[in-house]
């Protein structure tokens, strides 16, 4: 398949249980411990209401957040990420000072079958389109520094590294890269 055989569009607040059994499936991929603030079991615990709220506060309407899914011909999805819009003078989730409206790109998942054929690019893409959109000055995301696959990835798409660094949240010894794209 190739990046055209896809359609990349807004969750749907309906979709929630999609949007859960993409996130679990995200969650035991292998590079999952160096790509989520969260654990499979930690996500799989919460209950019906949080995975509504969470498909409602980033599905079509939304003006703060919203996460794209790339939807294949049968209905299934190959893969998702969130755009989550950060107000300047406000602090990110990490409690580092937001310097001007930006989009922060979360979540990126892509079912192993369907890497390797610009769908990253694609999703990422789309999303910046949407933050861009918003008024953002730039869109940004965090990567492990250590998970190579998706530095190359973000790089493709045409990000570059800010040279700003966030402590990984379960080993303090370790960094998350600040990668950014200026409009």
């Amino acid at each position: 398949m190739t990046s055209q055989d896809y359609v990349v569009r807004a969750i749907r607040p309906a979709e929630w249980e999609k949007v859960r059994s993409l996130r679990l499936d995200a969650l035991r991929d292998p590079a999952a411990p160096l790509a989520f603030l969260e654990g499979y079991e930690e996500a799989a615990a919460k209950d019906d209401l949080f995975w509504q709220d969470r498909a409602t506060g980033s599905g079509e309407g939304s003006a703060t957040a919203r996460q794209l899914v790339a939807e294949l011909p049968d209905g299934s999805w190959a893969g998702s990420l969130t755009v989550l819009m950060e107000e300047a003078g406000t602090e990110d989730w990490a409690g580092l000072p937001v310097e001007c409206r930006q989009g922060h790109v979360v979540g990126v998942y892509v079912r192993p079958e369907h890497r390797g054929n610009g769908l990253i690019k694609t999703l990422v893409d789309a999303g910046v389109t949407w933050a861009w959109e918003r008024g953002a000055e730039r869109v940004r995301l965090l990567v492990h520094q250590d998970n190579e696959r998706a530095q190359g990835a973000y790089r493709k798409a045409g990000f570059v590294p800010s040279g700003a660094r966030v402590p990984f949240f379960r080993d303090t010894t370790q960094d998350e890269l600040e990668f950014v794209l200026d409009r």
